[in-house]
């Protein structure tokens, strides 16, 4: 049976919420294998001077834990 963990991150980036998915997918594998999925639970962007200056973006990412693994 496989196990599925899920991990809560916040991400950011100064180009597309697009991005910033991308930058919580990139920063978490480096540390995490067996990424499945992404889901995007809350988008926000930070506005400065009348203009939108970051995006930001609370993700669940989702994992496969190998068999024998202690994650």
């Amino acid at each position: 049976m496989a196990i599925v963990k899920v991990l809560e991150v916040i991400a950011s980036s100064e180009v597309s919420i697009d991005d910033a998915v991308k930058n919580a997918v990139a920063e978490v594998s480096k540390s995490i294998r067996n990424i499945d999925s992404v889901w995007v639970k809350d988008i926000k962007a930070h506005v400065k001077d009348g203009k939108v200056a970051t995006f930001g973006c609370v993700c669940k990412i989702s994992f496969r834990v190998d068999e024998g693994d202690d994650d």
